[in-house]
């Protein structure tokens, strides 16, 4: 079962944000919020605050145990951007943009969870097999090519 925390409107740009939520993309919940707890970001702690609601809506919602929690996706998207102005020289005025972002991160109590490495072992594995049967392929194309030139031979 799949239980979600969005943190919309925070205060920090995406950009800054993702760089922890790619860390504990795909961790169990103990490890996400001890690197989380460490890291002396400020995202960090937002990041923190959304991984423990996470937590205390599996728990009281969906009555899931903490233990076999894992992070199933930590996205940061786009939230809306303010726009100010600052003076600068000669009279001229510069923009500012404040950015805001949504943290939304889902937990799951499935174990199997995929991984960059596991997903490049299955792309390796399915571009060898693709390998191996188009050189099988090739083989046969080539008989059939052969067995058309003979028809053709045969018809003058």
């Amino acid at each position: 079962m799949e239980v979600r925390a969005i943190y919309r409107y925070a205060k920090i740009s995406p950009f800054k944000a993702r760089e922890i939520t790619r860390e504990i993309q795909g961790l169990p919940v103990s490890a996400a919020l001890d690197v989380v707890a460490y890291s002396p970001k400020k995202a960090a702690a937002l990041i923190n605050k959304t991984l423990k609601s996470a937590v205390a809506n599996a728990e009281n919602n969906a009555n899931l145990k903490v233990d076999g929690l894992v992070v199933k996706e930590a996205i940061v998207g786009e939230g809306p951007t303010m726009k100010r102005m600052m003076a600068r020289a000669r009279g001229s005025g510069s923009r500012i943009l404040k950015r805001s972002s949504h943290i939304r991160i889902v937990l799951t109590d499935e174990i199997k969870i995929e991984t960059r490495e596991t997903r490049k072992a299955a792309q390796k594995a399915a571009k060898k097999k693709a390998s191996e049967s188009k050189a099988g392929s090739g083989a046969t194309e080539a008989k059939a090519e052969k067995s058309g030139k003979r028809a053709k031979k045969g018809k003058k």
